[in-house]
């Protein structure tokens, strides 16, 4: 948590005056009871109605004058919590996105989200109580036992035993109930980890009938939590019974002690009913810190598991820039080179690639090919270098990607996604992702490129806009306009990651038409299951279990790759027989 303290460093100032205002407005607080005690003790007992107005006045000053102060603390202390939120959060999530796909799949979706949003709020608020109340409630407290003992030292005593007893309650309970906290919040994290994959998938839920299935597993999770929150809220419970019993004990004394020393003329009424009051201001100042301190230690959980996302590093080291020596483009223009590479993914078992090799030469299209998990979408994702390579090379314009920096990289490669991924907004938006400068005419290029421009018309021109994901799009409609998005860019290299699956065989051949007459001449990598996709590339990868099991043209393959015969001929059957 205390790593996270850097991002109050700009509201220092908001983080003094806080406090003080705070203090300032219990200083005028703990002189309240001593003007009750001049009204009964002069107004009262003389019958000066004057000097009873003038008190009631007085009263009415503190109070308008503590309610400054307090309003005053509130605008700095939230000022500086909502300050210190909006830093981490933005610090949180620049961090999230440098973080490499290796380092993303290990945390999980749901954890990144429940650190951005709960933890940061519960962190936040922490913050803004520490400010409001942190040194307050302890002022109060010794204040009033100060005050006490200004009146009458023997009866301040019971004042001196009651915060020891009600010291050892309230920090007593407050060991017992943390540890349960924190367990309460990691059930909360299972619970919402298991609310986002329903929600996301309710539709496969209910395809298959899984609803009340489902349904009974959230309930035993839900009631697992709610358990673990009674049980702490049951420790959390027994602090109010204690301290009010320990509190009414100790009023009890002191009215007895009080009544004792007013017949022995040691003290007046007046001064009784002010060592009363001080004894309530301390009750309510000590259940406030303890709430303080529980809500300070939930803060602190939530601080350190925010921290622990800040510690973990990508593990891609990125070059700074690459001079133009180090470029070394072979005789043969190769674009794209696989030099042995292996891939074993974190705490995977095996290697999901092993020893692949081939070269794809600019301008080329490379189709590959293989089974539901042969392992195209890891050979793909190492061009634009979202894993690294376990072992072997991969070579861009004769460049190690080691070597380029990211976004160079990256500005070389336009991907579409096995999943088409569109965001909220209008159609022009999301194509401008490709190119923030894009002119009207290599959008409509882009779109023509890519089949796209019934869906533009269809939703009524490029201001129509797309809900988040795409949901308003039926399938096709969004990879056409994915596929338009990575046009836009102009990449050199254009990969397919089996984007074209929802389009039909005219549309599919249409579009490998119109890439392959683009006038920039993009090397063209696609990834599909259908062999009708991939058979007129110039080089087709055929790939089995994470292996190269065959390597050429269509009609090469045919002749020699027993894997690509199969897939070819299942598909072509298929295909007679519809």
């Amino acid at each position: 948590m205390k790593e996270l303290l850097v991002y109050l460093k700009g509201y220092k100032k908001e983080c003094i005056l806080a406090p003080l205002f705070k203090m300032l407005e219990a200083s005028f607080e703990l002189f309240v009871p001593l003007v009750i005690a001049t009204i009964i003790d002069k107004g009262i007992g003389n019958g000066d109605k004057t000097y009873i107005i003038q008190m009631c006045a007085l009263l009415i000053g503190l109070g308008v004058i503590g309610l400054i102060c307090s309003v005053t603390a509130q605008y700095f202390s939230a000022k500086a919590a909502v300050g210190f939120g909006t830093g981490v959060r933005h610090a949180l999530f620049k961090h999230l996105l440098g973080l490499s796909f290796t380092e993303i799949d290990t945390l999980g979706t749901p954890t990144m989200i429940t650190r951005m949003t709960s933890d940061v709020n519960q962190a936040q608020n922490g913050v803004n109580m520490v400010l409001r109340l942190f040194l307050r409630s302890p002022f109060v407290v010794f204040g009033a036992t100060i005050m006490a003992l200004t009146i009458d030292v023997k009866s301040a005593m019971i004042f001196v035993i009651a915060i020891i007893l009600l010291s050892f309650v309230v920090f007593g309970i407050m060991l017992l109930n943390i540890p349960m906290l924190k367990a309460v919040q990691q059930r909360l994290d299972g619970v919402l980890s298991m609310t986002r994959e329903n929600l996301t998938g309710v539709r496969v839920i209910r395809a298959f009938c899984k609803e009340e299935e489902e349904i009974e597993a959230f309930n035993k999770r839900n009631e697992t939590l709610t358990k673990q929150q009674k049980k702490a809220g049951g420790i959390s419970a027994l602090m109010n019974p204690l301290t009010y019993v320990i509190i009414n004990i100790a009023i009890i004394r002191l009215i007895w002690v009080g009544a004792l020393q007013v017949d022995a003329g040691n003290l007046s009424s007046g001064q009784v009913v002010a060592l009363y009051n001080y004894m309530s201001q301390i009750l309510v100042e000590l259940i406030k810190l303890a709430a303080l301190i529980i809500t300070v230690n939930k803060s602190v959980a939530c601080g350190n598991r925010i921290a622990d996302v800040f510690h973990i590093e990508s593990s891609m080291l990125e070059k700074e820039a690459i001079h133009t020596n180090q470029v070394k483009v072979s005789s043969n223009e190769e674009s794209i080179t696989f030099k042995q590479v292996s891939l074993t993914y974190t705490n995977a078992g095996e290697e999901s690639l092993t020893a692949i090799d081939f070269t794809a030469k600019k301008g080329e299209t490379i189709g590959i090919i293989g089974g539901t998990g042969s392992g195209k979408s890891s050979v793909i994702h190492l061009i634009p270098r979202f894993y690294d390579a376990t072992s072997g090379e991969v070579l861009i314009n004769g460049i190690n990607v080691k070597d380029y920096p990211l976004e160079t990289l990256r500005e070389k490669v336009g991907i579409v996604m096995q999943k088409a991924v569109l965001f909220k907004g209008s159609i022009e938006e999301n194509l401008r992702w490709g190119k923030k400068d894009v002119t009207e005419e290599e959008l409509q290029a882009a779109i023509k490129t890519a089949q796209a421009e019934d869906v533009v018309s269809v939703k009524g021109g490029m201001k129509a806009e797309i809900e988040q994901g795409g949901r308003n799009l039926s399938g096709g409609q969004r990879q056409r306009l994915t596929i338009a998005r990575a046009l836009v860019k102009k990449p050199e290299i254009l990969i397919l990651d089996d984007s074209t699956s929802a389009l039909d065989f005219v549309t599919d051949a249409k579009l490998r038409k119109a890439i392959k007459a683009l006038d920039y001449h993009p090397t063209v990598v696609i990834v599909s299951q259908r062999a009708s996709s991939v058979q007129y590339a110039d080089q087709i990868i055929v790939l089995d279990d994470g292996q190269l099991v065959g390597k050429g043209t269509h009609e090469e393959l045919l002749e020699n790759c027993e894997v690509y015969n199969e897939i070819y001929y299942s598909q072509f059957k298929k295909e007679v027989e519809g």
